[in-house]
C-alpha cells in the first residue's frame, strides 16, 4: 500500500511524535508499504507555534498539501496532529470523501489551559472545556482513533469521543538503550536522578525540581523553561539535548528515572529508560500507569513524587527492566498494530 502520514511534527524537529513516525516509517516499508511523510518543512511558509518554539506551523498550507496529496496518490491517509497540517488535510479528506485515521498524540487542552492559567487563572476550565470541544470535533470524522493506551482511551470517552479507537504501542531501540556501565556522573553525589523530555510548563518539572532528594538531579533536553530554570535551580546539572549513543550514556549512567509530568499521553522516555535498567518514579496517571505495571518497573504515588522515588530505587533489577522493555516494546509490533489499523 501507498501510505501517506500528514504530520504537524516532523524533522528536522526532535520529539516523541516526530520518533514515533520515524520508526513506524522504517517498519512499515520492511512489510511491504511505500511510506510518505508530508510535514511543515515542505511548506515555504512557516511560523513558530506559540509556547512551542521548536514546531513550525504550515501557513496556508491547502493549496500545496492538495497537489503533494494528489500527485502521491495514496491508499492511505493518517493524520497525525492537530496543527494546520492537520486541519487542511482533514479538510482535503472531507472534501474529497477520502476515509482517514488520526492519532492522539498531545493533550493540547491542558497543554492550552496551563499557559492561560498562568496569565488569567479564572479561564483555566474554560479554556480547557473548549479545547476539548475542539479536538473532539477535529477527531470526530476519522474512521479510527489510533492512542496508545488504555487509559487514554478511557479518558477521551470521559470527554464524548464517539469515533472508534485502536491501540497503537511505541518501541525502543535495544542496540542503543541496555543496562551497562556507568561513565557519567562520576562527580556527582549518588542517587542520580534523572529526567529526560521537554523542558516547558506543561511537564510539571517544578514537582522533581523542588523535591528534597539526597543526592543529584540530571535534566537533559530542551524547551522554553530551560533559562529559567538554570537561574533558579543551580545545584541541578542542566546537560541540554542529547540524542543516539550519548543519551543512551545518560540514561545508563543515573540511578534513577523520575518523570513528573500529569499530562502526557505517553512517554517514550519512559521506556527508553526501563531499557537502559532504570526504575521509573512518577505519578499515577494516564502514559505512566500503563507503562509501570509492574513492581520490578518502578513505583507510582497519587501526589508524592520524593515517596515514588525513594520506592522505586529499591524496586526490581536493570535485567528484569531490560528484558520487559525487549518483550512488549517493539516498533516491529507497533508497526503491526498500524497496519491492523489502517486495513479495518
Amino acid at each position: 500500500m501507498k501510505l501517506l502520514i500528514i504530520s504537524d511534527a516532523w524533522h528536522p524537529q526532535i520529539n516523541g511524535v516526530v520518533r514515533t513516525y520515524q520508526h513506524l516509517s522504517e517498519e512499515l516499508e520492511k512489510l511491504g508499504h511505500t511510506v510518505k511523510v508530508i510535514g511543515p518543512a515542505d511548506f515555504p511558509f512557516r511560523l513558530p507555534m506559540p509556547g512551542y518554539s521548536e514546531i513550525n506551523l504550515a501557513i496556508m498550507p491547502y493549496r500545496r498539501l492538495k497537489k503533494m496529496i494528489a500527485a502521491y496518490e495514496p491508499d492511505d491517509i493518517h493524520i497525525a496532529t492537530e496543527g494546520s497540517l492537520g486541519w487542511a488535510s482533514r479538510r482535503y479528506c472531507l472534501k474529497h470523501n477520502h476515509s482517514f485515521t488520526t492519532s492522539y498524540h498531545t493533550h493540547f487542552p491542558y497543554y492550552i489551559a496551563k499557559r492561560v492559567e498562568r496569565l488569567l487563572p479564572f479561564l483555566n476550565n474554560i479554556t480547557h472545556k473548549a479545547a476539548k470541544n475542539m479536538v473532539r470535533y477535529f477527531h470526530a470524522p476519522a474512521k479510527a482513533i489510533m492512542i496508545a493506551t488504555q487509559s487514554l482511551e478511557d479518558e477521551l470517552k470521559e470527554w464524548g469521543f464517539k469515533t472508534p479507537m485502536h491501540r497503537l504501542s511505541r518501541g525502543v531501540n535495544i542496540d542503543i538503550f541496555f543496562p551497562g556501565e556507568k561513565t557519567l556522573f562520576h562527580d556527582l553525589p549518588k542517587p542520580v536522578a534523572l529526567y529526560v523530555g521537554r523542558i516547558a510548563i506543561e511537564k510539571n518539572l517544578e514537582d522533581f525540581l523542588d523535591m528534597k532528594w539526597k543526592g543529584s538531579k540530571v535534566i537533559v533536553g530542551e524547551g522554553p523553561s530551560l533559562n529559567e530554570f538554570k537561574q533558579k535551580y543551580t545545584n541541578v546539572r542542566f546537560t541540554g539535548k542529547k540524542e543516539g549513543e550519548e543519551l543512551a550514556a545518560h540514561y545508563r549512567s543515573a540511578d534513577l528515572f523520575v518523570f513528573p509530568s500529569r499530562t502526557d499521553t505517553f512517554g517514550i522516555v519512559l521506556i527508553e529508560a526501563i531499557a537502559s535498567g532504570l526504575p521509573v518514579a512518577g505519578y499515577n496517571v494516564t502514559g505512566s500507569k500503563d507503562i509501570i505495571t509492574e513492581p520490578f518497573l518502578g513505583s507510582l504515588h497519587e501526589h508524592n513524587l520524593l515517596e515514588a522515588s525513594k520506592n522505586a530505587l529499591k524496586s526490581g533489577t536493570p535485567e528484569q527492566r531490560s528484558e520487559h522493555a525487549k518483550n512488549y516494546y517493539t516498533w516491529e509490533n507497533a508497526a503491526r498494530q498500524y497496519q491492523k489499523i489502517i486495513r479495518k
